[in-house]
């Protein structure tokens, strides 16, 4: 952990040397971030045809053996890695894995080992406001340092895949096209976010995919290759529900998830669901809409029968569904 206490200005010192405390402290904590976590920064270069057509992105060290954290959409359709870090030391690199869901993908790094490795921290004890630091290589320029804080917390971000990126952060720490990848870095020294996009037109307005989502990733990918989803195989869309109905079914869903088609012999169709059914509860949890039943559809329910309740012609019934493992690419529930 970093120590980046310093004393307070005097109360007997004057305005200018009040400000000068001030500002001392404020670069104290932006260097101290960036010589501890700047080392584990690479440059993540992709080719992705013969030609040498590819792309440029960040990554950040998380491991001494080479494990690299940086995002899907960086090294999507890459035939071939190369990762340059502070030193100028350049490392090929394989995909581990990948989850365009999240935008993250985990690296190997080759047969460099004993490298500069940055900590993730706890996502969930940010507060708005903090000081935050980000690290990375934008429009070509390596080892960017930019600093600001977190503008807001629990934001929701539409991935490339349709799927919605939960607890991601806002920042106002300055991100350009070649940031992605890079870390986003607590005064503490920590990642603690994974920058991921910026508002094309907007100033100050920019995301960090949250550590702690970035750490559920890595785990998996560790462990199965892939991050592991629910399937009930169903096309679903948000529809409202009439008031009517959510009174006599007793339920305080104004919208629900209503499928719109159903894959024969899949786990949807074995338990009894139709076409038209609104999905309005599932596993003891209200569902909204269609992203609340692919949010719930998580790996821990794979081959664990669970309770879907749906309304149907207006009167609520419970059906006992079994979620298989989702096929990569499906575009169905």
């Amino acid at each position: 952990m970093l120590d980046i206490t310093t004393e307070f200005p005097s109360e007997n010192a004057s305005p200018s040397e009040n400000d000068a405390a001030l500002l001392d402290a404020y670069s104290h904590a932006v260097t101290s971030v960036a010589d501890a976590v700047g080392p584990a920064v690479v440059r993540v270069e992709i080719r992705t045809s013969k030609q040498g057509r590819g792309s440029v992105g960040s990554g950040v060290i998380i491991a001494p053996d080479g494990l690299v954290l940086t995002n899907s959409h960086v090294v999507e359709g890459a035939k071939e890695i190369r990762l340059t870090d502070a030193e100028g030391r350049v490392m090929d690199a394989r995909v581990l894995g990948e989850d365009p869901d999240t935008d993250l993908a985990l690296l190997r790094a080759g047969a460099v080992r004993d490298l500069p490795a940055a900590k993730l921290g706890n996502s969930k004890t940010l507060k708005r406001g903090q000081l935050v630091v980000a690290i990375g290589n934008p429009l070509g320029f390596e080892s960017t340092v930019t600093a600001g804080v977190i503008s807001a917390l629990g934001r929701s971000l539409r991935a490339k895949s349709g799927r919605l990126i939960e607890d991601v952060i806002q920042t106002d720490a300055a991100l350009n096209p070649g940031n992605s990848g890079g870390p986003l870095v607590s005064s503490r020294g920590e990642v603690i976010g994974i920058n991921t996009a910026i508002i094309i037109g907007a100033q100050g307005i920019c995301f960090a995919v949250a550590s702690n989502t970035a750490e559920y990733v890595l785990s998996e990918i560790i462990q199965h290759g892939r991050v592991r989803r629910g399937y009930i195989a169903i096309a679903a869309q948000t529809t409202s529900i009439p008031r009517r109905h959510a009174r006599y079914a007793d339920i305080a869903n104004e919208t629900g998830a209503t499928i719109s088609a159903i894959e024969p012999d899949g786990p949807a169709d074995a338990a009894g669901l139709m076409s038209l059914d609104t999905i309005v509860r599932a596993d003891g949890e209200p569902i909204t809409g269609v992203d609340d039943l692919i949010r719930l559809l998580n790996g821990e329910r794979i081959g664990r029968e669970i309770a879907v309740d749906v309304l149907r012609r207006g009167q609520l019934r419970t059906f006992k569904v079994t979620p298989l493992e989702r096929r990569a690419g499906s575009a169905k529930r």
